[in-house]
């Protein structure tokens, strides 16, 4: 039998089914996809939220809109990280402002349930009154659009039960210690090391808010944490107030050691001001960590759109980076190479979730009555 071979090279049925593979697996998984983004919205949809299939309606919106106004706590961070927004988004007029202290949260929330403070479009939330704040928020399924990837923000930042509260970093506790005060066999390798009889009667200091302290309950079970804290109390310790107040007394050599007051933030920006390298600090597990630099979009807000590229921008790597140079060390757990995150690999923690924000108010306040009610000593 003669072959003939035309001029015109024939292609392999091989070859015609391999591509015909390739494009069909293709156009099964772009409409996988396009199925799981349309029942993403309307889920969302049906419990009230808004959601947005894709990104370039929420950027073209947002070319629309006019000037972005965000209340933040952001103060060490906060020129590098509106410079590199305004440097990505130029065409957004940007406006940041502080919040400095809880009592300005607290007034703030007032107006807002007064009607007032509607010229904002971003505001910081607290846990403190956490769900005091939902009503006043935009109800925008940021947690959806993170996880069909319409926003690029890490899923795990986000409320699972509110979804539209983000969370841009964390607060791990640590003991801050002078080195020349404590001997490399007293450091504590565990929290109930703090209960030998060599760290009684005024050995180390606690601070007289409890925050850290009750960020154990979530490893611990509130009665184990409440037995705790009564043990902590009968050592007789210095009851301090203030994080950075008592930091610099453990740099000064006023405070041997201090148990609960000091976060990683605290403890290394303490560190790089001491020229004698006499502070330190060790991480014990389970490590108490709590969320912090908690952000939403008010449902007044006029430039909702632009306040959703901010939302994602500081969530994002080149933000975080940022927030851990300049804040320092305070960015999310959940984003890579963070320094929590790199600090926290292998470690067993004691998470203050967003399902516990309600709960931790009442934490602390049990105690407090545990400790007895103490009063500050160290000014």
């Amino acid at each position: 039998m003669t072959i003939r071979v035309s001029a015109k090279r024939s292609i392999s049925p091989a070859i015609i089914l391999f591509f015909c593979s390739c494009f069909g697996h293709s156009d099964a998984a772009a409409a996988a996809a396009g199925s799981a983004l349309l029942k993403a919205k309307q889920e969302a949809e049906s419990k009230g939220y808004v959601f947005f299939r894709n990104h370039d309606e929420i950027l073209s919106k947002a070319k629309n809109e006019t000037k972005l106004r965000v209340l933040a706590t952001l103060e060490g961070s906060l020129k590098a990280t509106t410079d590199a927004f305004k440097k990505r988004y130029p065409f957004i007029d940007l406006q940041v402002e502080m919040f400095r202290t809880i009592d300005e949260s607290q007034r703030f929330l007032l107006q807002l349930k007064g009607g007032a403070a509607q010229e904002w479009d971003i505001i910081k939330t607290t846990p403190t009154f956490y769900s005091e704040w939902l009503p006043h928020l935009w109800k925008v399924d940021l947690l959806g659009m993170a996880e069909q990837k319409v926003l690029d923000i890490p899923a795990k930042m986000i409320d699972p039960k509110n979804r539209n509260v983000i969370a841009l970093g964390a607060r791990l506790a640590v003991v801050a210690y002078n080195k020349d005060l404590v001997p490399p066999g007293q450091l504590p390798k565990t929290w109930d090391d703090m209960l030998k009889p060599q760290w009684k009667g005024r050995k180390f200091a606690t601070d007289i808010n409890p925050a850290e302290i009750a960020a154990l309950v979530p490893a611990w079970g509130l009665e184990k944490t409440l037995n705790y804290a009564r043990q902590i109390a009968s050592q007789e310790p210095m009851w301090s107030r203030g994080a950075s107040r008592s930091a610099t007394a453990v740099t000064a050599g006023e405070i041997p050691l201090l148990l609960f007051g000091a976060s990683y933030s605290i403890a290394v920006r303490a560190q790089r001001k001491d020229p004698r390298g006499t502070t330190q600090f060790a991480i014990l597990e389970p490590v108490p960590v709590r969320y912090t630099l908690e952000q939403a979009i008010l449902s007044t807000s006029k430039n909702p759109h632009a306040a959703l590229l901010w939302l994602e921008f500081m969530a994002g790597l080149e933000a975080q980076k940022l927030i851990d140079e300049h804040e320092p060390l305070i960015a999310s757990l959940y984003s890579k190479e963070s320094a929590a995150e790199q600090a926290l690999r292998g470690k067993k923690l004691s998470i203050v979730s967003w399902e516990n924000n309600e709960e931790l108010e009442q934490w602390i306040t049990r105690i407090v009555e545990a400790y007895g009610f103490p009063t500050a000593t160290v000014k």
